[in-house]
């Protein structure tokens, strides 16, 4: 059986879907790649796993890095899995580039070079958004590169984490 249950944050409305145990998907509603995530899903606030999502939240979305992880269980393929590790171990308050992952990958896999658009492709596709921070993943030179629920959405998680934006510069418009 899924569940989800509707957080109400300062950047919108959060989805955040559960098998009863572990939070297997979580967006912003309305948010590029959702589909039918929710399909075949019962809303229920109960579940322990919301309640302590809940708490996660508030402390974020207050400013404070949690202290505690929440249950995640994530569905793609291994690349894709291993680029979301990768995205896991990225500090509360810190970026990273597409090329650096991009180089971790390729040393895991034992390549010489890995593609960063490959890597962006995963980045894109992570279906935990913001617990598995692809926000803290910038473009090379600072370049805001895309963000499933938008740059500006990325940009106030980016300030709310206290990261000085100084650095960092909208892509350009095609």
């Amino acid at each position: 059986m899924n569940y989800y249950f509707e957080y109400q944050s300062p950047i919108g409305e959060l989805i955040i879907k559960s098998d009863g145990r572990n939070i297997t998907w979580l967006g912003l509603s309305g948010q590029k790649y959702a589909g039918n995530v929710l399909q075949d899903s019962v809303l229920d606030s109960n579940l322990q796993i919301f309640v302590d999502a809940t708490q996660w939240f508030d402390l974020y979305f207050s400013g404070v890095e949690p202290s505690f992880a929440l249950s995640l269980a994530p569905e793609g393929t291994p690349f894709r899995r291993a680029v979301w590790d990768i995205l896991c171990g990225i500090p509360y308050g810190e970026v990273i580039t597409y090329g650096d992952i991009a180089k971790q990958i390729a040393k895991q896999q034992g390549k010489v070079r890995m593609s960063a658009q490959a890597v962006g492709g995963a980045v894109g596709h992570n279906p935990i958004s913001i617990l598995i921070p692809c926000h803290r993943v910038v473009g090379a030179g600072g370049n805001l590169t895309g963000f499933a629920s938008g740059i500006e959405v990325k940009i106030k998680l980016l300030e709310l984490e206290h990261i000085d934006m100084q650095y960092f510069y909208m892509p350009k418009k095609e």
